[in-house]
């Protein structure tokens, strides 16, 4: 029966040649980790809604640092340079206070969110299933803007990369970005091989490698890519394109109708 339901649905996908799920209508904006540089920083700064809009959240908690007060403008610095609306530090390990109202009440106000680099897992083990990841993914069905940087960007898959040098763990991410895995500091730290066996493992999933400085500009089925850098693009192994790859740079766009397989795991 499940066999069956598979090809319905493959051949449903082969078919349209779109996605069959709608994407939100908010932008993600995912930086490979590295130096940003003010480029990028004030393109992310622009969606945001820039000076006469941008009320911006930043989440420190993938950083071992954050629990430091005397870290707090460390976060911040750089976007209060941008002169937003408003800029604050959302910031704890504690699930419960994760689910509080009043905690993630400058979410729901919030036209951005940027969430900091360190380890994905932290962000994971203190937001998954909470009211922050929900006041997430309402933010971008408002659309509004998450980005974020190297954990920050690993963050945002479905299908998470957990970490390991050459052959990765995996595990559940926060899903603003489905069907879809991210891996970052692609090129700078040799992560190719990596990424390719995660994808031979989950073939239904497609692959993003972003490299430091880079960043891959998604709003519903648009990419484009931003920085110094490239993203490299892997199409599933069970789609038309069959495990394909292409290498984007500054400036490309790619229509993802052509890349996501909407096909239950």
């Amino acid at each position: 029966m499940q066999t069956c339901q598979h090809l319905i649905r493959f051949l449903l996908f082969a078919i349209s040649g779109t996605a069959a799920l709608a994407e939100p209508t908010g932008t993600l904006f995912i930086v490979g980790g590295g130096d940003i540089s003010a480029e990028v920083r004030a393109e992310f700064f622009r969606l945001a809604g820039g000076k006469e809009r941008a009320k911006i959240v930043v989440i420190p908690t993938a950083s071992e640092f954050a629990d430091d007060p005397k870290e707090d403008e460390s976060y911040l610095a750089e976007w209060r340079k941008l002169a937003p609306v408003s800029v604050e530090r959302l910031h704890t390990r504690d699930r419960e206070i994760a689910d509080d109202p009043k905690f993630v009440a400058p979410l729901a106000d919030a036209t951005a969110v940027w969430i900091s680099g360190g380890d994905q897992n932290r962000l994971v083990e203190a937001y998954r299933g909470t009211l922050v990841e929900e006041q997430l993914h309402e933010l971008l069905a408002r659309g509004g803007e998450v980005g974020g940087t190297s954990a920050g960007a690993a963050v945002m898959s479905d299908l998470m990369i957990q970490g390991g040098d050459q052959q990765a763990t995996t595990g559940p991410g926060l899903a603003l970005l489905k069907g879809i895995v991210i891996d970052q500091h692609f090129i700078a730290r040799g992560r190719i091989t990596r990424l390719r066996g995660v994808l031979a493992d989950y073939p239904r999933q497609a692959g993003l490698g972003i490299d430091e400085g880079t960043a891959a500009v998604v709003s519903g089925n648009s990419l484009i890519v931003k920085g110094k850098s490239t993203v490299t693009l892997f199409w599933p192994r069970e789609s038309p394109k069959s495990g394909e790859e292409r290498v984007l740079k500054a400036g490309d766009e790619l229509d993802l109708a052509t890349v996501r397989l909407r096909v239950s795991r």
